[in-house]
C-alpha cells in the first residue's frame, strides 16, 4: 500500500497581506490574558481552550511575518524525503543522519522504508540551530582577540 505524502496531507495556510495589521496585533497578544470565543451557527458560544490559543497566537505571528503556517502534530511521521524537505537539506545527507542516529527512525513494519517523527526532525533542528549560534558566538568573540588563529 503506497504511504501518502504527510505535507501534502497538512493544513496549510498562506498569509493575506491585507491582514498584516490585525495579525501583529493578534500575536502581541499574552495567551494567558486573553479568552477567544467561537460563535457556533446555531448561537452558541465556545470558549477555546488555552492549548488552542497559544497555536492560534503563534500562528497569528508567523503569518504577520509573511510566512506560511503548516498545521502538523508533533507525533506525524515523515518519510526521510519529507524530513530533508522540512531540514533543508538533501535526502542522502538526511538518510546519513539517520544512519548515524542523529535523528531517530524507525523501519515500516516488514519493510526496509524509513519513518521519521516530526518532533525528533525538529529536536535535530533545534539542537542543529544551538550549535550553529554557539559557532557564531565564539567566532564573535575570538574576533576583538589577538589571537594567532
Amino acid at each position: 500500500m503506497a504511504r501518502s505524502s504527510v505535507l501534502a496531507r497538512a493544513e496549510k495556510v498562506e498569509p493575506d497581506p491585507s491582514h498584516q495589521c490585525a495579525l501583529a496585533a493578534t500575536a502581541r497578544m499574552v495567551p494567558e490574558s486573553i479568552e477567544v470565543l467561537v460563535r457556533t451557527p446555531d448561537g452558541g458560544e465556545l470558549v477555546l481552550p488555552g492549548e488552542l490559543v497559544r497555536i492560534l497566537l503563534a500562528s497569528a505571528g508567523e503569518l504577520a511575518r509573511g510566512h506560511a503556517v503548516t498545521v502538523l502534530a508533533s507525533e506525524a511521521q515523515l518519510s526521510p524525503t519529507e524530513a530533508a524537505e522540512l531540514l533543508g537539506l538533501s535526502r542522502p545527507f538526511v538518510a546519513r543522519l539517520l544512519d548515524a542516529g542523529d535523528i531517530p527512525s524507525t523501519n515500516l513494519p516488514g519493510s526496509s522504508h524509513r519513518v521519521v517523527r516530526l518532533s525528533d526532525v525538529l529536536a535535530f533542528q533545534q539542537r542543529r540551530e544551538r550549535r550553529r549560534e554557539g559557532r557564531r558566538q565564539i567566532a564573535e568573540a575570538l574576533e576583538g582577540t589577538d589571537l594567532p588563529y
